[in-house]
């Protein structure tokens, strides 16, 4: 959309209120910045901050310049909420150009807006259809447009593929990721995924009971967490002291770590210090398909966490944890003391390197 070209910095400066705790990060102009946090750690409370939708101490500055005292409609902050919030009794066209006519805008600048914001997002085809007759990932695009048609500033997406099936959840990450590197345009995403923060982030903050207590890159992040909180947001667990390693072809490697060899993803340079890979991309199986990054193991503790079960194995002496779907761990029939195959797929496996 044609003037995305310059974007603004947004820069939270000790912003506090009933959710926040003395907030302080700065979101580059141009950049994709996930907030990634636990249930009620005030994520869509720091989202409302920024599109001036509720109040607060502190600053909050777009390109330095205090936005503090402007209403709502004008900081030009296209928002996503989670709840998406499509009008029913309106049309996809109508829902995408609500925003232009409150805002009094030429008939003809609307319509052109309009055209272009759903050629963007392939939804043309949809423009006289009701969001009660769209899929899931129809009305994420719909709301999308709607956002993107009033050319803002700042764009704030509140866990927006959070109710989408796992396939659409990611093929929508990687739409929205090279929609958001051809527009250029400075973007907050919060979600509660890891695995979000990862694929989407340029950096990412973590956000914990309030406070913003960690921002970097992912394997930053994952590799050298400030706090327990830090490495429980970001699943992490299963790291693995490297022995010993050595190069394979078509850029792996095998890691020694105690008792296993470890098959990674290795790019030719540096020493691997470590490796992991998070609980929910350990795979426990009674017979593998696969020899590689299979190991046998233990059941040691079983416990349910909400929808899912954890489960804890020790594999040749390393204590290793698993999450699981709630009918995947029945159908396995996991009980305590049972010898299992435990899978680390390639391509889930991280390392940390060094220089040398």
């Amino acid at each position: 959309m044609g003037d995305f070209q310059v974007m603004p910095s947004i820069e939270f400066r000790h912003v506090s209120n009933y959710a926040l705790r003395n907030v302080d990060f700065k979101v580059e102009d141009g950049e994709f910045m996930v907030v990634l946090g636990p249930s009620g750690a005030g994520k869509t409370t720091l989202l409302n901050v920024a599109a001036g939708l509720v109040g607060y101490e502190g600053s909050v500055l777009f390109d330095g310049e205090p936005v503090d005292m402007l209403p709502a409609h004008r900081r030009n902050v296209g928002y996503v909420p989670q709840n998406i919030a499509l009008f029913t009794h309106l049309t996809v066209k109508e829902n995408i150009s609500y925003g232009l006519k409150l805002r009094r805008l030429p008939a003809g600048e609307i319509e052109s807006r309009v055209e272009e914001a759903m050629k963007l997002l392939n939804i043309k085809h949809l423009e006289n259809r009701y969001p009660k007759t769209l899929s899931g990932g129809e009305q994420q695009r719909v709301a999308l447009a709607r956002a993107l048609v009033i050319q803002p500033k700042v764009l704030l997406l509140d866990e927006p593929l959070n109710n989408l099936d796992l396939n659409l959840r990611g093929s929508l990450r990687l739409e929205l990721k090279h929609l958001q590197r051809k527009l250029g345009i400075t973007t907050i995403f919060v979600t509660h995924d890891p695995v979000e923060a990862e694929e989407l982030g340029e950096r990412v903050a973590v956000l914990v009971k309030g406070r913003i207590v960690q921002v970097g890159d992912f394997t930053t992040l994952f590799f050298q967490p400030a706090s327990s909180e830090v490495a429980e947001v970001l699943g992490f667990q299963n790291l693995l002291l490297c022995e010993g390693f050595k190069v394979l072809s078509r850029g792996l490697a095998e890691a020694r770590c105690g008792g296993m060899k470890i098959v990674v993803p290795y790019g030719g340079k540096g020493v691997i210090e470590r490796v992991a890979i998070t609980p929910d991309k350990v795979l426990i199986e009674e017979k593998s398909p696969v020899k590689v990054n299979c190991f046998r193991g233990t059941v040691e503790e079983v416990a349910c966490v909400q929808s899912k079960v954890k489960v804890k194995l020790k594999v040749h002496g390393h204590s290793i944890t698993a999450t699981l779907p709630r009918e995947a761990f029945e159908a396995l029939n996991l009980t305590i003391g049972k010898e299992v195959n435990v899978r680390f797929p390639i391509k889930h496996v991280k390392v940390k390197l060094r220089e040398g």
